[in-house]
């Protein structure tokens, strides 16, 4: 522990001119006094580390010393490519190996680059979670992302909730499998892992009731792709829940504004199928929805834009919508 601690030491003083005892106490989360004795001990094991004092003082390295401890881990190398997701890479337990790296990194860097990572760290951040849902994460997806990255089977009890990631049944009963992790994908908070068995589904990681790492590894194939696998799924994910259809007609600025109220890519998709709009700029567009319910919820934004033409029953329910409407705005 304190021989890494010294080394993380080290690269701090290396990638930067000068260090306070307090700022190397906050990095290393440890007392000031922890890093005064640890100053000596790299002095007096022939690191040329020196205090200076005053305002401007602080621990330092003599000039041109650098130190050739900067190779990096496997888990650091892997985790340095996720870099650009802290809040993922806190969640699966790799926040330390990627801090490591990016300092590995830093370190080895000329002095002229040395302020790279901070000032792309300034300009640009990956906000990974929806709007309005405060993100919880899952108590199993440390495990379950060693064995992602280890290539490890995993024995896991898992809640079916919809059957969409476990097979179709409509139950929330739970089932025991063996799985091939693959990957692992963060959706707007929500986590999902790829894995296989016998054929590669999808799982939702807040649904695993129990993840046994096995002895064994497994195989992996080399052609999976998953960003690929993920996209296919996804489209096939939202396709199936498009189960009716609804009859609209949209002006000019309600066929612009349709893709922004329900399924973008149904919504241009009937868009384009659509025949073109009559002489009041107007056209006629079969729309696949999730149900007349949440048709009415959504379509209802588009206001004077939008008439539902079928069926009868949503468009009664605009009907009385519109008559509530004026009875308000008299």
């Amino acid at each position: 522990m304190r021989a890494a601690r010294l080394i993380k030491m080290v690269l701090l003083l290396q990638s930067r001119p000068a260090m306070t005892a307090a700022e190397l106490a906050a990095e290393l989360e440890v007392s000031e006094r922890t890093v005064t004795r640890d100053a000596q001990a790299l002095s007096e094991a022939g690191v040329p580390v020196y205090a200076e004092r005053g305002r401007a003082g602080g621990y330092r390295l003599v000039g041109g010393y650098r130190t050739r401890l900067t190779g990096l881990a496997r888990d650091e190398a892997e985790a340095l490519f996720l870099s650009g997701l802290p809040s993922a890479l806190r969640e699966m337990g790799l926040e330390d190996a990627a801090s490591a790296a990016r300092l590995k990194v830093s370190a080895a860097l000329l002095p002229s680059l040395r302020d790279a990572s901070s000032s792309a760290a300034r300009r640009f951040h990956l906000d990974a979670p929806s709007w309005y849902h405060e993100p919880e994460t899952p108590e199993l997806l440390p495990v379950i992302a060693d064995a992602v990255w280890d290539d490890r089977l995993v024995r896991t009890r898992y809640r079916r909730g919809g059957g969409r990631e476990g097979g179709g049944d409509r139950d929330r009963t739970e089932v025991a499998r063996e799985l091939a992790p693959y990957g692992l994908v963060l959706k707007a908070g929500v986590w999902y892992l790829c894995a296989r068995a016998g054929d590669f589904r999808v799982y939702r990681i807040d649904r695993f009731t129990s993840v046994e790492p096995a002895d064994e590894r497994f195989e992996r194939d080399e052609s999976f792709d998953l960003p690929a696998f993920w996209e296919e799924r996804a489209a096939d994910f939202a396709r199936s829940l498009l189960r009716t259809e609804v009859t609209v007609r949209v002006s000019e600025s309600g066929a612009r504004r349709l893709p922004y109220a329900g399924d973008r890519g149904a919504a241009a998709e009937a868009l384009a199928q659509a025949p073109p709009a009559g002489p009041d700029g107007w056209r006629t567009v079969v729309l696949p929805v999730e149900s007349l319910d949440v048709a009415y919820s959504q379509l209802l934004s588009l206001g004077p834009e939008l008439e539902v033409m079928a069926p009868d029953e949503l468009r009664s329910r605009f009907a009385v919508a519109a008559e509530r409407l004026r009875e308000l705005y008299r």
